[in-house]
Order: structure tokens, then C-alpha cells, then sequence
């Protein structure tokens, strides 16, 4: 048998949804119920080690070993990890073999489970090191099929910038995956992260997409709304008209929470902070910034401005009571290997 690869380190930028996914048509292969459209940043994100033990002698007892943020990960989360390392060992073949285990290290420089789609880079970084450490080396499409398998949105942290997911019509998912969008290269925005709290969110987005699906009477609009926000993105991406993109991002995930907050029983993300920041971009805005919000699933407020108004931004942001602190990111590169495998 051939020796894996050794040890392979990857970083991913996480990705913030400007027209939201929130619902799947197949959760056990991850697929969109719709497309989606995001920006992957530079400074926030994970950054992951993958080694496989190269004799493949780990045994039908051995397991794989998850090390998330110093600490060994918890039992969910190795299974989750072990699951998604199944499919590259299966697709790796004699090149790592079915019983060769991994040792995984992975930091996030982002807060984990807590709505800053930390999921997202992980699986993306994890995709990435993971095959590389196989021997594989995969194209970027079907690296954010299999990133998708981990994590819906992780599939278009494989690329940078702006992104769409495509919601795909095939039943294997096959289609469903991630492209850069033409058009918003050297687009000089940020994104200003107001923090509003720490620690975890009280419902992971799985659980609460299916309960959305099942319980909202909102949820089938909120389907039938998404196309339209996808077209008009993309015509103000191209155009670079941050207005136009930001009356889009914000709509779409007003519309996503409506959902959330409709289905029985309510599912809230948001605090008083949350609020209060989205109160504090409406107030810039009035005085003639052009800065608009987003929110994904949690309480954090993401403002998206021009790169010359980001001080400001995250100033008046961190003066809102409840805000925790500011990040403010860039535009930032797809997933990729920074250390073995070739970088």
C-alpha cells in the first residue's frame, strides 16, 4: 500500500451569507433547499493539521483523534469529524487505507457554534488538509462537494471572495456546489462584526432549519423569495453597488429570522444587543454612511461598509451597549495548504 501523505495544514476563511441558506432538501447529504451567495473573509477563520498514520495499522478499535482549540474535542463533534474523514479515507483508497486513523488539530479564530459560521472554514480547512494528507489532490469543485457534506456552507469557503452555492438538482448532490463570482475582485469592503455575546447559541443550525422547515408557516415564502435576492446580488456585485447588495443582505436575512421566529416553538437568536446594533447601522445610515446588516444564525450583527468607513463603523458598533467587541475583516482567498503537501 501506498504511504499516506504526512502531516498537511490548511486555513480557510469563514463566510458570511449575504442571501442566507437556512433549509435542506436531503440533510443527510447536506443539499441546499435554495442557492446562496456569500463573502469569504481573510482574518477569521480555521486553521487545520491533518495526519494520517501512514502504515494504516490503526485497527477496527482504533479512532481518530480530534484536537479543537487545545482540547480534545467532545463526542458529537469526533463523530462528525470521523464521518466526513470516512469519505476522504473511502475516496483516498490504497493511497491511506480504510483503517488508517487521523490525528486532526484545529483552531478557530473565530468563536465556535455561536453564529460566526465557524462550521463553515472548519470543514472547508478540513477538506482541504484531509485530502491532501491522503494523497488526493481534488479540483475546487468537488472539493466544495465534499466540504459540503461536512457543512452546508462550508462549500463556498472553498473559494474567496464572493461566492454562490447552487442548490443543484440531482438527488446525489453532485450539482450542488460553490463558485466564485465574477465581478467583485479588488471590491475594497469590509465586514464589521459587532460580538454580542459568548459561548454557544442555544439551537445549532441544523436542528433549527428543521424545526423552520417543519413548523413555520413562513417557511415556504421564505423559499420562494430567495431566487429573486440571488439575481438582484449579482447584478449589484457586478455593478459594485454596495447599496443595492446591502438592501438585498438585508432583506434576506430579516426574511430568514422571520422564519425562525415563526416556527412553533419560536426560535430567537437575537438579544438586546443584537438589536441594538442592528438600531446603530440604521442610525449611521441616516447620517449618509452607507452601511447595511446582516445576521446569520445567532445573536452577532455583521455590518457591511466600504473599507474607508470601517474605523467608524466598528467604533459606533463597539459603543452599543452589550457589544462584546468589533472584528473588522476584509475580503480574503479561498481555502488553502500553508504548510506540507507541496505548499
Amino acid at each position: 500500500m501506498t504511504a499516506a501523505a504526512g502531516a498537511v495544514t490548511a486555513f480557510a476563511g469563514t463566510n458570511i451569507a449575504l442571501v442566507k441558506y437556512w433549509g435542506k432538501r436531503d440533510a443527510a447529504l447536506n443539499l441546499p433547499a435554495t442557492g446562496s451567495l456569500s463573502l469569504t473573509l481573510d482574518r477569521l477563520g480555521t486553521r487545520t493539521t491533518v495526519h494520517f498514520d501512514g502504515d494504516g495499522g490503526g485497527g477496527a478499535g482504533a479512532t481518530d483523534r480530534i484536537v479543537m482549540n487545545g482540547a480534545p474535542a467532545d463526542a458529537a463533534t469526533t463523530a462528525r469529524v470521523t464521518a466526513f474523514l470516512d469519505r476522504v479515507r473511502a475516496h483516498a483508497g490504497s493511497r491511506v487505507g480504510s483503517t488508517a486513523r487521523a490525528f486532526v488539530t484545529t483552531e478557530n479564530g473565530v468563536p465556535t457554534a455561536s453564529g460566526l459560521a465557524s462550521s463553515a472554514s472548519g470543514f472547508a480547512a478540513l477538506a482541504v488538509a484531509a485530502t491532501r494528507a491522503a494523497g488526493l489532490e481534488l479540483p475546487p469543485d468537488e472539493l466544495s462537494v465534499l466540504a459540503r457534506l461536512g457543512s452546508g456552507s462550508a462549500a463556498r469557503s472553498i473559494f474567496g471572495g464572493f461566492v454562490e452555492m447552487a442548490r443543484g438538482q440531482r438527488a446525489d448532490g453532485s450539482d450542488a456546489a460553490a463558485r466564485p463570482l465574477a465581478g467583485g475582485e479588488g471590491w475594497d469592503v469590509r465586514l464589521v462584526v459587532a460580538v454580542t455575546t459568548v459561548g454557544p447559541k442555544p439551537m445549532g443550525s441544523t436542528a433549527a432549519m428543521e424545526h423552520t422547515a417543519r413548523t413555520s408557516p413562513y417557511y415556504a415564502a421564505w423559499l420562494a423569495g430567495v431566487d429573486i435576492d440571488l439575481a438582484a446580488a449579482r447584478v449589484a456585485i457586478a455593478a459594485r453597488d454596495l447599496p443595492a447588495l446591502g438592501v438585498v443582505a438585508e432583506r434576506s436575512a430579516l426574511r430568514m429570522h422571520a422564519a425562525a421566529m415563526a416556527a412553533d416553538p419560536a426560535i430567537i437568536y437575537w438579544n438586546p444587543a443584537t438589536l441594538a446594533a442592528l438600531a446603530c447601522v440604521r442610525a449611521l445610515r441616516e447620517r449618509g454612511l452607507p452601511v447595511f446588516f446582516t445576521i446569520d444564525a445567532g445573536p452577532h450583527v455583521k455590518a457591511l461598509c466600504r473599507a474607508a468607513h470601517a474605523d467608524e463603523v466598528a467604533v459606533s458598533l463597539a459603543a452599543v451597549p452589550g457589544v462584546v467587541k468589533t472584528l473588522t475583516a476584509a475580503p480574503g482567498p479561498g481555502a488553502r495548504v500553508v504548510e506540507g503537501g507541496g505548499a
